[in-house]
């Protein structure tokens, strides 16, 4: 089976694939155990990045919800005292309105007196 590439010349796959074969076992020759054994630490320096990511990842989560918790905290804290100067607020005007009253009926008898002094 002859396969042309893009460059025009022909290919064939059995030979592709024996071709393989033989740099395959070119690098088992050479390298032998060696090879075997640095697949192996790679797997396993694959894996302890995976641990460390998924842990990463685990306090990314933990410190978010650390954060979420906070801002709900001070949130409630701000509403809290919102709330209670609203209410402060509100008496001081209730105040300043019995004040303002108080005012108006100390007028009324100051006049009332004024007339009574006046008729005597």
């Amino acid at each position: 089976m002859t396969d042309k590439p893009n460059n025009g010349i022909p290919v064939n796959k059995k030979e592709d694939i024996e071709t393989a074969s033989k740099i395959e076992l070119i690098k088992n020759l050479i390298f032998g155990e060696n090879i075997q054994a640095y697949e192996s630490e790679f797997e396993q320096l694959k894996l302890e990045m995976l641990n460390k990511k998924k842990a990463l990842e685990d306090l990314i989560e933990a410190v978010r919800t650390d954060l979420r918790m906070s801002i709900d905290d001070v949130s409630t804290d701000i509403n809290i005292r919102i709330t209670e100067l609203e209410e402060k607020m509100g008496d001081r005007l209730e105040r300043m309105e019995e004040e303002q009253l108080d005012k108006d009926h100390l007028g009324d008898l100051l006049i009332a007196l004024g007339e009574k002094v006046k008729k005597k």
